[in-house]
């Protein structure tokens, strides 16, 4: 496990787009009002050269954004690299990224959605731990709250670790303790590297998971295939996070929580329901890879291990 080097007032930080485009003036609108949020919390902000870039629905050529990334985890300069938003084709890069680059140069990297494709296969590829939490746009520049910025500081500032503030309320699905790795992020996004050489090993973690416009069977068929898989033999516990479209819903609809309790009716790892991170919420900064820890019991988790090396 490889630990990047905590912030500090005064880095640089890189902006890349490795998914969908900003490719509306609103999207471009959100982008700088994020931009300024982290240069208040006193940052030097950059974008990569082609963040910008709008090519149909994608944010440039597969090359062009693993050329970013590369470029980001190279330049010593950057101390941090957190992406514009998520999408739908972050994927599509992950052959062209120069993973020996990668784990020569650790820093943070961070975003969510789409994005847990690439926290996920950085992890597994290199041992570098990322993180699950605001982005640019969607998070900190579209109704950012103090719990967004409290929890990016603490946590990446001034490494923070301990339980996780709950930002909702918490309930507990099926009762239990466990301890272990954090895996996870958007489900729907994660399920994208099943079957390729960047799927994470889940022996002995706490899966977290999240999703946006998902409906009850599409919780079914993904939590089915996650036991087809043997996911569920291999985790520890599971923490749900806020889930927009099932959250919101005009009529009463089997929540995520629900559906996974019914499909791992044969299992025992505890699963507690929580609002701490997703879409259009408030977001904690969860270390992929990170020890962290599930209380259903107690509705807490939290993390236990060090996410940040000091500097």
């Amino acid at each position: 496990m490889l630990l990047p080097a905590r912030l500090k007032r005064g880095d640089r930080i890189g902006i890349v787009s490795p998914s969908a485009p900003i490719d509306t003036d609103e999207l471009l609108s959100r982008l700088n009002s994020g931009i300024r949020v982290l240069e208040d919390m006193g940052f030097d902000v950059v974008t990569a050269k082609n963040a910008l870039r709008v090519r149909g629905h994608s944010a440039g050529t597969p090359l062009e954004k693993a050329d970013d990334i590369n470029t980001m985890f190279a330049d010593r300069s950057i101390s941090a690299i957190i992406c514009s938003q998520g999408g739908g084709t972050a994927n599509a890069c992950l052959p062209l990224l120069d993973w020996e680059l990668i784990r020569k140069n650790p820093k943070i990297f961070c975003g969510f959605s789409d994005i847990s494709v690439l926290l996920n296969a950085i992890y597994s590829k290199t041992g570098l731990v990322t993180f699950h939490g605001s982005d640019v746009a969607w998070g900190f520049g579209w109704k950012p709250t103090e719990y967004d910025i409290s929890e990016f500081t603490g946590r990446l500032l001034e490494g923070r670790i301990g339980e996780v503030t709950p930002a909702g309320q918490r309930k507990m699905v099926r009762g239990g303790k466990a301890a272990g790795r954090l895996m996870g992020g958007n489900l729907m996004c994660l399920l994208k590297l099943a079957g390729t050489p960047y799927w994470p090993d889940f022996s002995d973690t706490i899966l977290f998971m999240e999703g946006y416009t998902v409906g009850s069977d599409d919780c079914d068929h993904m939590f089915n295939q996650l036991m087809q898989m043997g996911v569920f033999e291999s985790i520890r516990g599971a923490v749900v996070g806020y889930i927009h479209s099932l959250q919101t819903a005009k009529h009463d609809v089997a929540q995520m929580e629900d559906v996974l309790l019914e499909v791992t009716k044969d299992y025992t790892f505890p699963i507690l329901k929580v609002n701490d991170f997703g879409h259009e919420c408030p977001n904690t900064i969860i270390p992929v890879g990170g020890m962290g820890l599930v209380d259903a019991d107690s509705m807490t988790f939290g993390i236990t291990g060090a996410c940040v090396a000091g500097r």
